[in-house]
C-alpha cells in the first residue's frame, strides 16, 4: 500500500455508504476497507419484531446499531473514509451527522425490497448530494436491468446505476471510483453554472 510522501499532502474524503435494512451495507464497507472496519453490529432481538421489516431478509441474525467505518487508500493522494449507515428508520437521526462534509453517496438497492432505498434516494437529492445507486445483486434476486431500476426510482439520467456484489472487492471498488467520477463531474458543473 502506497501512502503520500512527506512533500505529497494526501487528501482525506468521505463518502456515505447509505440504504435500507438488510441491503448490505455492512458487506459492503467490509469488503473494500483496507483496515479492519469498525462495525456496530447486534444480534436483533424479540424487542425489535414489530419494529424492524425482516421481510425478505428472515434469516438476517445482526444489525447495525450505530454505524460502519472503513477506509481505502485510492492513489498516495486520495484516501476515503467510508460510513455506513443504519438502515432502520429509527436511526435516520444519524444520516445529517454522517453525511456532513461527504463528497458522495451510495444508495444501496436491493431489487427484492427496492422501496427500502426510496428514503435514502430522497434523503440525498434533497441535499443535493452526488449520489449513485448501487443494485446489490443477490444470488435469490431476480436481476433487473439498470433502465428497470432507474424508472422504478425515478432516477434522472445523470444518476449513475450500477450492478454490483458487494461481497467483492473489485466491484465495490468499481461503484466508489463511479461516485468519485460522478462527484467530480457534478463539482465541475456547478463551478462552470455559477
Amino acid at each position: 500500500m502506497a501512502y503520500a510522501s512527506s512533500d505529497q499532502q494526501a487528501r482525506a474524503t468521505k463518502i456515505v455508504i447509505a440504504g435500507g435494512f438488510g441491503v448490505g451495507k455492512t458487506t459492503m464497507v467490509g469488503s473494500v476497507s483496507e483496515i479492519p472496519p469498525l462495525r456496530t453490529e447486534e444480534l436483533i432481538t424479540e424487542a425489535s419484531a414489530g419494529v424492524d421489516d425482516l421481510a425478505g431478509v428472515e434469516q438476517k441474525t445482526t444489525t447495525t446499531v450505530a454505524l460502519d467505518f472503513g477506509r481505502i487508500t485510492i492513489n498516495p493522494q486520495l484516501i476515503l473514509y467510508l460510513f455506513g449507515t443504519p438502515g432502520q428508520n429509527r436511526f435516520w437521526f444519524m444520516w445529517d451527522e454522517l453525511a456532513r462534509g461527504a463528497i458522495g453517496a451510495v444508495v444501496l438497492a436491493d431489487t427484492r425490497r427496492l422501496d427500502s432505498c426510496f428514503a435514502a434516494v430522497d434523503y440525498f437529492e434533497r441535499r443535493g448530494l452526488p449520489f449513485v445507486v448501487a443494485v446489490n445483486c443477490f444470488d435469490t434476486a431476480y436481476r433487473y436491468g439498470t433502465e428497470e431500476v432507474r424508472q422504478a426510482l425515478d432516477l434522472d439520467e445523470l444518476t449513475p446505476i450500477l450492478l454490483c456484489d458487494a461481497r467483492d472487492r473489485e466491484s465495490t471498488k468499481q461503484v466508489l471510483v463511479t461516485l468519485l467520477q460522478h462527484a467530480m463531474a457534478e463539482a465541475r458543473l456547478t463551478t462552470t453554472t455559477s
